[in-house]
């Protein structure tokens, strides 16, 4: 399977929308929009992020929309964030994507969040190279209550 990134244009929102309101998808991610099937809410959203300098790129597998990845924030503060297709999980997708991205940005460091019991994603970060470098707690919509969160750091 070929992983390319590409820049966002407008038919991939919709792709976004249905990928984001997967029952399953939503609570593994944990920390989502409050009011996720709200779609003049999420497109309003996703026109703050395309007018933002976040470096945000549609996610492709064999020129399939299969997700989306973002790199976001102040220049110490950058964080990275990803979401893809529950249909493409556990096939190398987010780990190809995430490197391809991390590839864009060389500024270091870079941040992470992971909803602690997300195993997977933090599996994805740590063989892009980040490391675990402490824990957090917050409210977690997609859950309805405080959930314990991994923070990891990749460093220059």
């Amino acid at each position: 399977m070929l992983i390319a990134l590409r820049e966002v244009v407008d038919s991939d929102v919709p792709e976004f929308f249905r990928h984001m309101n997967d029952p399953e998808s939503n609570r593994m991610a944990a920390f989502t929009s409050e009011n996720a099937a709200d779609r003049a809410l999420f497109d309003a959203h996703w026109a703050r992020i395309r007018a933002s300098d976040a470096v945000t790129r549609t996610v492709l597998a064999d020129g399939v929309v299969v997700g989306h990845a973002a790199v976001y924030g102040p220049p110490e503060e950058r964080e990275v964030t990803y979401f893809i297709d529950r249909a493409y999980w556990g096939r190398g997708v987010a780990t190809a994507a995430l490197r391809a991205l991390i590839e864009l940005v060389p500024q270091r460091p870079l941040h992470a969040r992971a909803a602690a019991d997300n195993a997977g994603s933090i599996r994805v970060l740590q063989k892009c190279g980040f490391t675990v470098t402490g824990r957090d707690r917050g409210y977690a919509h997609a859950r309805g209550g405080e959930t314990d969160e991994v923070l990891l750091t990749l460093a220059g």
